[in-house]
């Protein structure tokens, strides 16, 4: 009378191990979907605003910024914790929100495989 309990167990671990071969197959297939978008952005980082006045007028610029140098600085051999983006719409603005957004994704579906 166990041998029906054992087939059934055998064909629930199957079942299981198939669902999750296929959720494993599909998180794959979508971290190379985000890969070919663009570039991500460093672990952690994230677009911040700032506000710079200048002769009673206020200008609001973005940057992206780490927790730990990364960035390449222009005019020197070292590494920078921010990256000047300019003013809101510019092209490495939109990048960089781009990047950010590519870059939580990509941590959301690692932590799916695991």
């Amino acid at each position: 009378m166990s041998r029906p309990i054992l087939i059934d167990t055998e064909k629930n671990n199957n079942r299981r191990f198939k669902s999750i071969k296929k959720a494993i197959q599909t998180l794959e297939k979508q971290q190379k979907q985000v890969l070919k978008q663009g570039k991500l952005a460093p672990s952690g980082a994230w677009v911040a605003r700032y506000q710079v006045r200048q002769n009673n007028k206020k200008y609001w610029y973005y940057k992206l910024q780490a927790t730990e140098p990364c960035f390449q600085c222009k005019n020197q051999s070292k590494l920078s914790k921010y990256k000047h983006l300019g003013k809101a719409g510019t092209p490495e603005h939109i990048d960089a929100v781009m990047s950010v957004f590519r870059r939580n994704l990509w941590d959301e579906i690692q932590l799916g495989n695991l």
